[in-house]
């Protein structure tokens, strides 16, 4: 009794994403003032307080805004609900966006750390950063650590993975000031090549999260499936619900800050089509209702494990099975009163209930002997593995 139950989000989702949409756009707004605001006052202060790592770190801190804005973007048509073209929605937008930011920090980084590298080889051009730098440095710690404690209880609260990025972008940008902080520092000391040291340590910093923005995006898109423990948890709650014997074939992906759940479940061999129905709704509601990142479930109905079983692909169909029968019982009159057939694929095998009515039959005896030759005569068919014959009253 294989059956696919499926359902994609209504109005209610896509109102969901509509007010999930216009928070990122507060938070990020709030957050693309700072970065531009401390890009300007690092780039200027560095380059009238010589400190070459103060000006790369305002350039990390524009290139901030330029994904604010890349934020924005996505988070706009990423909330787009679900058309004809797009079933799922369009959250994956914002998941390719994430990888354009990734990619666009680590080209930053590139040209932060070659240009620290020449002036390393060229002692004429080191800088020698004041007092007024390390002020705008460390003004940046405190502003920068503000944004990323803020975007990323938004971030969490949304589950967006793309705004957590952007708050870790802010932390970078946190972090990287504590670096220039440490350069100017060591340069108003005397160690002239601490700022420019720096800039380098910086710029790895942005490597590395651009590529880790990068690369978790792209596992999303090509479907990889959510953490092990969150697996785990969806699979223990489909065994708890009544009716699910087992399961198997449990996939997940993520579609934007939504996860995406196909299972096959197995329930009695025998149940009905509309209680394996009532089973596979159960599973999916309690799912969705429960486990906050679970979007849509997809919940396929297995008889019995097809992972092991034999096929039952090669069987006849209920059109050819009727006739089958017809042919065996031909010779038996009482053959033509029976209702109610009921088909069961199992194994490889087919598996046959069917009834007559009582007040057709003189008695017991008669019952019994027709019921028997019913039987002995439809097991005469390879496919056929059992069949059961009831009686009932009207």
């Amino acid at each position: 009794m294989p059956h696919d139950h499926h359902h994609l989000a209504g109005s209610a989702h896509s109102e969901a994403h509509d007010e999930r949409y216009y928070a990122i756009r507060k938070v990020t707004l709030i957050g693309s003032v700072v970065d531009l605001l401390l890009g300007v006052a690092k780039i200027f202060v560095g380059y009238i307080g010589s400190s070459q790592a103060l000006i790369a770190d305002g350039i990390h801190s524009l290139s901030d805004l330029v994904t604010d804005f890349l934020v924005l973007f996505a988070a706009k048509h990423a909330s787009r609900g679900a058309d004809d073209e797009h079933p799922y929605g369009h959250a994956r937008i914002e998941t390719l966006m994430t990888v354009i930011l990734g990619v666009i920090l680590m080209f930053v980084a590139i040209g932060i750390g070659y240009d620290a590298l020449l002036r390393m080889f060229d002692p004429d051009s080191l800088l020698h950063p004041g007092v007024l730098a390390l002020s705008v440095a460390a003004i940046s710690i405190i502003a920068k650590e503000i944004i990323y404690q803020y975007t990323l209880r938004a971030a969490n609260r949304l589950r967006s993975s793309l705004l957590r990025a952007n708050a870790w972008h802010s932390r970078s940008d946190a972090l990287s000031s504590v670096i220039v902080f440490v350069g100017v520092l060591g340069s108003m000391a005397g160690l002239d090549y601490l700022d420019a040291i720096a800039a380098i340590g910086v710029a790895l910093m942005i490597i590395k999260i651009g590529w880790d923005l990068s690369w978790n995006s792209v596992r999303e898109l090509i479907d990889t499936g959510l953490e092990t423990e969150q697996v785990e948890k969806i699979r223990q709650r489909i065994r708890e619900v009544p009716g699910v014997e087992a399961l198997h074939m449990l996939r997940t992906r993520r579609m934007g800050e939504d996860a995406l759940v196909d299972v096959h479940i197995q329930v009695a061999p025998r149940l009905s089509v509309s209680e394996g129905h009532q089973i596979s709704e159960t599973v999916r509601q309690c799912l969705i209702n429960e486990l906050d990142e679970v979007m849509d479930v997809m919940v396929h109905i297995d008889p019995e494990d097809d992972e092991i079983v034999r096929n039952s692909s090669h069987l006849p169909n209920r059109d050819q099975l009727e006739a089958i029968l017809a042919d065996l019982w031909k010779d038996i009159p009482e053959a033509k009163l029976i209702q109610n057939l009921a088909i069961h694929y199992l194994n490889g095998k087919v598996f046959i209930e069917c009834e007559l009515p009582l007040e057709k039959i003189n008695n017991t005896d008669e019952a019994q002997s027709v019921a028997e030759k019913l039987k002995t005569t439809a097991l005469q068919h390879a496919d056929i593995a059992e069949i059961r014959i009831g009686y009932f009253i009207n």
